[in-house]
């Protein structure tokens, strides 16, 4: 099969733009690699053995944040870089960050100890050995945590991993980049395959495979896929190219407690997707798959992929009113087949759980305030489908006088590439019936109304929902036990969001009692935004806003003295 890169797509691109020592070891390395023989390049396309590094980004385990800005270690000067794509870990393109060409001077940092060579080469394998001991090297580690500017006690005091990422120095149509194996895959999207037709045996394959993890940690899945062939973008995207160092006061992860793959709420359109893979889904040899999903059947049909690459396919249902838990049957004909043939689906109820009526003489004399919650959230996806044509190859048979003509073509593909996007706003303000509130300011005791508004964007609207489901919790709980399930009280792609009439205010109003008991200062709710359903997954965000508490309604009352 061929592909033709277009300058024209690359411009608009640019346009959007030591000595031996004792070693201790400190850390535990969760990486394993794979890869093989490069291939050839070309004067404008090639990659020279070792021009690599690794990109490095002190991540809390807790809530998958990245608490420094990622840092590059090489053992190469790559002053001749032309484009990069700035400083984003994978964790950033996993919330929904873009792919951003930069033509800044790249920085690098060149460690005191020499790197292993980190991805594989005709001439010889990295050793999966050698980059855990340097990873995992104390004195390494002590480095690593002076060029971020994290104390190295903390760094290994059990709350915080470390984020590897494989970093090629490549010439790409005549132009010097930068990049991890993560913005190869995307950036190979953009260019509807182009770096993959030139590239592929580093861009796919000796990239990507030169880490990826042995077990699941930080939200990526441990790889069991081919560690000698190349990989498609979307593997690459969400399970190569990354490796993680944590540290000995750090439990391993707890396996997820639901052996459930989706996650749904009850009543809701969702989105349902596997991968197809497998030789090549073209006109003459069409994939097709079929869903059963609670007794039905939804069938997708007209599935077209390359060879060596995928599909990302997915049907559009709504869950039932009530809660369960269901298997989905997922069946492929026509050749290739499926990241899963079962998907378990939980459906959940968030209903039911309203705090408590407050009263007067309640009392918290122990409150103390809890770190508002932080949530994984994804903002951003992008997704396409492969599209065939026919590339007409005209061969004349016979003689001169006598013959045929015969169309020797083939099947090209292009990549239609599409996105859906999550924002949104969230206003917390005293209620009207507060009759000394101004502004955000108020006393406490009385309620505050909330307005929660989202605004979903893409350019396949049969592909994406609505955000459709907004959850608010409370500090006076500690962010738990109690919320708020929000009416959705306008929908669409511009949804509004508000509480439900509470069945304890006197006028029924949209609104939540502040407790009496609670402090002066900063009153903080918070609100998860999500279920706004794509192929690539579940868009979500997380909202606060403040009021502020001055004083409690007690201070409103006046008892006038018994006229005698």
């Amino acid at each position: 099969m061929k592909r033709k890169l277009s300058i024209f797509l690359v411009l608009l691109l640019m346009l959007s733009l030591i000595l031996p020592i004792t070693v201790y070891a400190e850390g535990e390395g969760n990486i394993d690699n794979g890869g093989g023989g490069m291939g050839s390049g070309s004067n404008e396309n090639y990659w020279n053995g070792g021009d690599e590094g690794v990109r490095i980004t002190v991540v809390r385990a807790n809530d998958r944040a990245a608490v420094t800005s990622p840092v590059d270690f090489t053992n190469r000067n790559p002053n001749n870089i032309q484009i990069h794509f700035g400083k984003t870990s994978k964790l950033g393109y996993s919330s929904g960050r873009s792919l951003t060409p930069n033509t800044n001077v790249y920085s690098y940092i060149n460690p005191s100890k020499t790197m292993p060579k980190i991805i594989s080469t005709s001439s010889g394998q990295a050793s999966i050995e050698q980059i855990k001991s340097y990873f995992t090297d104390e004195l390494v580690i002590r480095y690593i945590a002076n060029v971020t500017g994290m104390n190295y006690d903390v760094l290994i005091n059990g709350e915080y991993k470390l984020l590897l990422e494989p970093i090629a120095y490549l010439t790409f149509g005549g132009i010097k980049y930068a990049m991890t194996a993560t913005e190869a895959a995307v950036f190979d999207q953009h260019l509807n395959g182009g770096l993959r037709s030139k590239m592929v045996s580093l861009s796919h394959k000796n990239l990507p495979l030169a880490m990826f993890l042995e077990t699941s940690d930080l939200g990526y899945p441990a790889w069991d896929g081919s560690t000698t062939k190349a990989a498609s973008n979307a593997d690459i995207i969400s399970s190569l190219g990354i490796g993680i160092v944590r540290f000995n006061e750090a439990e391993p992860e707890p396996p997820e407690v639901t052996s459930a793959d989706y996650e749904y709420r009850v009543n809701t359109e969702v989105i349902t997707s596997v991968t197809v893979r497998g030789g090549q889904a073209d006109p003459d040899h069409p994939v097709t798959v079929i869903f059963t999903i609670g007794g039905q059947t939804y069938t997708v049909s007209n599935v077209y992929y390359p060879e060596g690459d995928s599909q990302l396919v997915w049907v559009r249902w709504r869950t039932p009113k009530t809660p369960q838990t269901m298997t989905i049957h997922v069946m492929v004909s026509g050749g290739g087949s499926a990241s899963q043939s079962t998907i378990t689906a939980r459906i959940v109820d968030l209903s039911g759980n309203d705090p408590p009526n407050p009263v007067a003489d309640d009392r918290n004399d122990a409150y103390s305030a809890a770190a508002v919650p932080n949530k994984a959230q994804k903002v951003s996806v992008s997704w396409g489908v492969w599209r065939p044509w026919w590339r007409a190859y005209w061969v004349w048979h016979g003689t001169d006088e006598d013959g045929y003509w015969c169309d020797h073509g083939w099947w090209e593909f292009d990549w239609l590439s599409y996105f859906a996007s999550l924002s949104a706003s969230m206003s917390a303000v005293p209620d009207a019936k507060a009759p000394t509130a101004y502004g955000k300011n108020m006393k406490s005791g009385y309620g505050i109304n909330q307005t929660v508004t989202a605004n979903v964007s893409t350019n396949q609207s049969s592909a994406v929902t609505d955000a459709q489901t907004a959850v608010t919790y409370f500090p006076e709980f500690r962010y738990e036990t109690y919320w708020r399930h929000l009416d959705r009280t306008r929908g669409g792609y511009s949804s509004l969001f508000e509480f439900k009439s509470n069945k304890y205010s006197t006028y029924k109003r949209r609104t939540h009692f502040t407790p009496i008991w609670f402090p002066d200062g900063s009153y903080t709710p918070y609100t998860w935004l999500i279920d706004c359903w794509t192929p690539a997954g579940m868009l979500s965000i997380n909202l606060t806003d403040s009021v502020t508490i001055r004083g409690s309604l007690w201070d409103d009352w006046h008892i006038a003295p018994v006229k005698p």
